[in-house]
């Protein structure tokens, strides 16, 4: 009797107490197209004046049409020219939508690398621990890879509360930005620790959609190109390491 007494209130609790996956928006995070640092295999970090090659132009003039059926609230930006050419033809297709600047989703500021061959940093000792132990690499004159993952995370919660202000719990946004900051976005949606992001591939001009909550993110795209060439064999076998900055893409 007493059971059957203590069960309906422990019920109603129980009811009460459960969490609401209560929406927030929902980030499209596009990596820049192939720039002329990509095809020169080049790390480009800050280095001025990486623009778009030919191929990262038609990526990018391609890319409002993929997006056609997203009603994009707001659209923010690396400050770095690759992303400015990327997102150029989408805001000339949807003119009521204007680009923010954000230096936080910039590169990884790559100091004494920056403009460096990625085939000549191989070689340098720092290059095994950016493979196997991300969290503990600082890159000489730069940053380390945690500060860079700490600064485009608070950007994406910050930019996620103004939107959600600004536009509603449902809005979809878009960021563009750069491979490894991506990639640590997407760590970091995951619950993923920094040493696991170099699993993470995003190609250039690549769209990956994570949808967030309350309580936590879901990523529903990763690295979507359309495009399925560059999973086709190569002459050239990739390797087991990752592309350093994000790798040039399909050839």
């Amino acid at each position: 009797m007493i059971t059957e007494r203590i069960l309906p209130s422990l019920r109603r609790r129980h009811t009460w107490a459960q969490p609401r996956l209560d929406g927030m928006p929902t980030l499209i995070l596009v990596r820049h197209g192939r720039s002329t640092a990509n095809t020169a295999g080049l790390l480009a970090g800050w280095t001025p004046g990486v623009a778009l090659d030919e191929r990262g132009a038609a990526q990018a003039a391609a890319l409002p049409g993929r997006l056609a059926a997203l009603p994009l609230a707001e659209v923010v930006s690396s400050p770095l020219q690759r992303c400015q050419e990327t997102i150029q033809p989408l805001l000339d297709a949807r003119p009521e939508l204007r680009a923010h600047s954000e230096e936080r989703i910039g590169e990884c500021h790559y100091g004494d690398w920056s403009g460096r061959k990625l085939a000549e940093l191989m070689d340098e000792p720092l290059m095994e621990v950016v493979q196997a132990h991300p969290s503990a690499a600082a890159f000489p004159g730069g940053e380390s890879m945690r500060a860079m993952q700490t600064r485009a995370a608070e950007a994406v919660r910050e930019w996620n509360a103004r939107v959600e202000r600004d536009h509603g719990s449902d809005a979809v946004y878009l960021m563009c930005s750069h491979g490894d900051i991506i990639k640590s976005l997407v760590a970091d949606a995951l619950g993923l620790h920094l040493d696991l992001f170099q699993r993470i591939s995003v190609e250039p001009c690549s769209i990956t959609a994570i949808r967030y909550t309350r309580l936590r993110p879901f990523l529903v795209r990763l690295g979507d190109t359309g495009d399925f060439t560059s999973l086709a064999p190569r002459e050239e076998p990739s390797g087991s390491d990752a592309a350093v900055g994000g790798g040039a893409g399909a050839p």
